[in-house]
């Protein structure tokens, strides 16, 4: 039987608990792979965890449409979840995001926050958004 690292226990821990906030949350692993969202991003996403799957952050990247509030390209690495991921500490932003299901396009607040392992290793992401209501 092989053993889980305490890197994939703790993002099964996220995980859990991102099924069971109200808040849309978005799980990455170290990398930046997408390894979960739950139900309320599926909302402002667009898109089901089920039907988008995992995946490496350069697709997640190009599938969803995130944009700066003024309509430029956002870069992975400057959103709060890729600041969170590169520099092990909590960012926020707001950002645009065009709907995989052609609603219109949405301003976000995101919180990213670090996850790490009880030795303090960084193992991922989670990202919490919402929509803006200004």
């Amino acid at each position: 039987m092989q053993r889980r690292r305490p890197k994939d226990l703790v993002l099964i821990d996220a995980r859990a608990f991102a099924e069971r906030l109200s808040t849309a949350a978005f799980i990455t692993d170290g990398l930046g792979k997408l390894v979960f969202y739950n139900e309320a991003a599926e909302q402002l996403i667009g898109l089901s965890f089920s039907e988008a799957g995992e995946m490496p952050a350069e697709e997640w990247g190009s599938l969803f449409t995130i944009r700066n509030v003024d309509g430029s390209p956002m870069e992975l690495l400057d959103m709060p979840g890729g600041k969170a991921l590169i520099e092990h500490k909590p960012a926020h932003g707001r950002m645009r995001i065009k709907p995989l299901d052609g609603s219109p396009d949405r301003t976000i607040e995101v919180t990213g926050l670090p996850i790490f392992t009880g030795e303090k290793e960084p193992a991922g992401i989670i990202a919490l958004f919402w929509e803006d209501s200004e």
